[in-house]
């Protein structure tokens, strides 16, 4: 949006796997910039690498820029971290001489309206630029989070509303254009000034308020709030219990652990359903507090009394830029060969746990996501009385869960019976088994030859880092 406000001409592309990636833009461009996630890096790299042989300027932003630029940096010439209109202008013009990690050095709070983005929108999550029944219109209320989660990448980042006459502006928009469309609000943590976002929200006619999904902290969600969460259409709320041992205070639980900690959330739980139709709770399995059969049985119960409720369990994986990753380099515990494209929360471990073994962790994850996806689970969702497309949803995500069990069964198979993958997982030895290598090789198919086995070893972040500011317009 910005790149076309500044006079620029603008191709956007979104891939999930439809196509030839690089087919999705055209030739010949002067600039090209990639967002990537961290577990999408290796496609990023690969591209970079296809157009920086046509003279293309390659830049990188968004989540694996920001946790990990030391990496980017050997594969693209720019790496962006904070961001705003005006350090795009910089870029454009030529401001800064590659290969540089630059900033704006201040928090993005003027984003582009959803009128603006359409373009976008229309590419991104609409089909042939028609909305579909799952297409979802991602937004902003705020930035930043007022909690301090060792292992979020906002744990430093100041809570700030996005200014109410934007956010009212975009809402009557949407309400106008597109009445059936579901927004989705991708806030650290939406509500936090939860009156405020309310009377924003409450300003649509109640007959034409769009429906909304967000993730929140259960200590936002008190029952005196949820009628105007329901009145403003809220239909979908994803709170992050994290651990049975830690992080309690995002829980509204108080001090309180263990099983305390389970019998206060169910109850909060049960006291959102009667609000909004379709619940989850993000769950982090592996802290340094964990321990034992108690947090895996816990978990197990909870997903068993509430099978209304979608249970996400999430592997620690340290983000740069974060506590958890200081922590975790600095006691020697990150798999440092392991790629990035492998940095994904729900799939595979990157580290060596404090308290479990890998074979005993991998039993544990087993464990819990047999129960999630159980014919039993399966049988009383389908007696719930959730709307059907959220119980079709969740049942969708079992399925998923079941193809993450194969992979774990894999996995722990290797562990008991190939020593140098044990070694290796055990933080024992510092060579990438050959599964790893398959499994990037298949993820990048007809890619795969451009990013060798050398460059697949990532560069971690250690020590400080040359950032240059800019964006002064």
């Amino acid at each position: 949006v910005w790149g076309r406000q500044l006079g620029h001409q603008v191709f956007y592309a979104t891939y999930y796997g439809q196509n030839d990636p690089k087919r999705l833009l055209p030739n010949q461009l002067d600039v090209v910039f990639i967002g990537a996630s961290t577990r999408g890096s290796a496609l990023a790299y690969a591209l970079a690498k296809i157009f920086r042989r046509e003279n293309t300027l390659t830049v990188i932003g968004g989540p694996h820029a920001m946790a990990f630029p030391t990496d980017c940096l050997r594969f693209f010439d720019l790496v962006v971290r904070e961001c705003d209109k005006a350090l795009i202008g910089d870029i454009l013009r030529g401001h800064y001489d590659p290969p540089a990690v630059i900033t704006s050095g201040r928090p993005l709070t003027d984003i582009p309206s959803v009128e603006e983005r359409m373009p976008e929108i229309r590419i991104s999550a609409f089909s042939r630029g028609r909305p579909t029944m799952t297409s979802l219109v991602p937004m902003l209320a705020s930035v930043g989070c007022p909690y301090q989660c060792d292992f979020c990448v906002d744990w430093n980042n100041r809570y700030i509303p996005i200014r109410n006459e934007r956010l009212e502006a975009d809402l009557r928009y949407l309400s106008k254009n597109m009445p059936g469309i579901i927004i989705a609000y991708a806030d650290p943590n939406f509500g936090v000034k939860f009156d405020q976002t309310m009377d924003v929200l409450e300003k649509i006619p109640e007959e034409r308020r769009n429906r909304y999904v967000m993730e929140s902290s259960l200590s936002i969600l008190k029952e005196s709030r949820l009628d105007r969460l329901r009145e403003t259409n809220c239909i979908y709320v994803a709170p992050g219990v994290e651990s049975w041992g830690n992080y309690s205070n995002k829980a509204a639980s108080g001090t309180k652990t263990g099983r305390a900690k389970m019998e206060q959330v169910v109850d909060h739980f049960g006291m959102l359903r009667r609000y909004v139709p379709g619940l989850q709770a993000n769950f982090v399995f592996g802290t340094d507090v964990d321990l034992g059969e108690e947090p895996v049985e816990l978990t197990k119960e909870f997903v068993c009394r509430l099978p209304f409720v979608w249970p996400t369990l999430n592997i620690p994986t340290p983000v740069g830029g974060t506590p958890l990753y200081e922590k975790f380099i600095n006691e020697g515990r990150m798999l440092k060969p392991m790629p990035f494209a492998f940095y994904f929360s729900q799939t595979t471990l990157v580290t060596t746990l404090q308290n479990y073994h890998p074979a005993e962790y991998y039993d544990h994850l087993i464990d819990i996501s047999r129960t999630i996806a159980s014919g039993k689970m399966f049988g009383r969702r389908a007696l719930s009385k959730e709307p059907p497309s959220i119980r079709f949803l969740h049942n969708l995500r079992a399925m998923a869960v079941r193809q993450d069990i194969a992979r774990f069964r894999r996995i722990r198979a290797m562990l008991a019976n190939d020593a140098r993958f044990r070694a290796f997982h055990e933080g024992r030895s510092d060579i990438l088994p050959e599964y790893y290598h398959r499994q990037f090789e298949q993820g990048l198919g007809r890619y795969a030859d451009l990013i060798s086995r050398e460059e697949r070893i990532p560069r971690l972040e250690e020590g400080c880092l040359n950032v240059v500011e800019g964006g002064g317009g």
